[in-house]
């Protein structure tokens, strides 16, 4: 079978195995994985993954499955929406900053995790009486090595599994959608049991990161869904705000750190205390429940 899309870029993915006993999903008798499950991420050119989808090894029987096509697709933020890191990231961010003199109370930080690192890191100097001369991206370069090191600490937020399974099974349309970079999302993938030809895109295939809606839009092609037609789960209000710049459905959860009425005024539709609660209340999302 030809693992590139069907224009022909053989490029555009590639498997990644995560060893070990975890949950099967998706697999069949004629498919048989019985120690690795796989998803797929998006390969590094970023020319290529704008035009071409991703054809994954179950998207023939996806595309099949009338059931699964009348339902929406399903996209998720990761940090702090299927994997508890929001507040690793506040740490390691606070000290990258601090080492090169740009000292802010931890909350600030907090309230912008999940835009990327150059967008925040602006808006804070511009907040500074005196802007110090820093090097964005060697700040950048620092937090990425001091989060790296907390990632085998890290933990599934309640319920990120039971949801992915819940999901697949119903054979509902899943991807991830992330803006942290390759490196570090294939490394938090091994904390959760991803689902087999899951799709996977990071903050590494798109030109502009979130609260720009490029990410999603780009998850929701490679499902071969309109976005529109998409719900987008997420943690912080640059999720929502991404959402609702391209009419998806924006559903919050609190398991993040923003508050109720923050997600709300920033477009969600429901918010769920985090991933098991929003399985818990699925239908009111309209999507199948057990």
């Amino acid at each position: 079978m030809d693992l590139g899309c069907r224009d022909g870029c053989s490029r555009c993915v590639r498997r990644i195995h995560i060893p070990g006993d975890v949950q099967k999903i998706g697999l069949t008798a004629a498919n048989p994985e019985p120690e690795s499950t796989s998803y797929w991420l998006y390969g590094s050119a970023k020319a290529e993954t704008k035009r071409c989808a991703i054809w994954t090894r179950n998207s023939a029987a996806n595309a099949s499955d009338n059931a699964s096509l009348d339902l929406p697709a399903v996209l998720f933020d990761l940090d702090g929406t299927l994997i508890d890191s929001v507040y690793h990231h506040v740490i390691t961010w606070s000290v990258a900053l601090e080492s090169a003199g740009v000292v802010f109370a931890k909350w600030k930080i907090h309230r912008r995790v999940g835009m990327s690192g150059k967008s925040f890191v602006r808006e804070l100097l511009r907040e500074m009486p005196t802007k110090p001369r820093v090097n964005i991206e060697h700040l950048e370069q620092q937090h990425d090595t001091r989060f790296f090191r907390v990632i085998p600490r890290l933990q599934p937020l309640p319920g990120a599994n039971e949801l992915l399974a819940h999901l697949s099974r119903h054979k509902i349309r899943i991807a991830i959608a992330t803006t942290g970079n390759r490196k570090h999302t294939e490394a938090i993938l091994k904390r959760l049991k991803i689902p087999a030809g899951m799709p996977i895109l990071t903050g590494d295939d798109v030109e502009k990161a979130k609260p720009s809606p490029d990410i999603f839009v780009a998850a929701a092609e490679s499902l071969n869904a309109n976005i529109s037609d998409c719900i987008v789960v997420g943690d912080s209000v640059w999720d929502l705000l991404a959402a609702g710049r391209k009419s998806a459905l924006g559903v919050g959860v609190l398991s993040g750190g923003y508050g109720e009425e923050d997600l709300e005024r920033a477009g969600a539709f429901r918010v769920y205390s985090d991933p098991s609660d929003l399985l818990m209340h699925i239908e009111q999302l309209g999507l199948p429940g057990e």
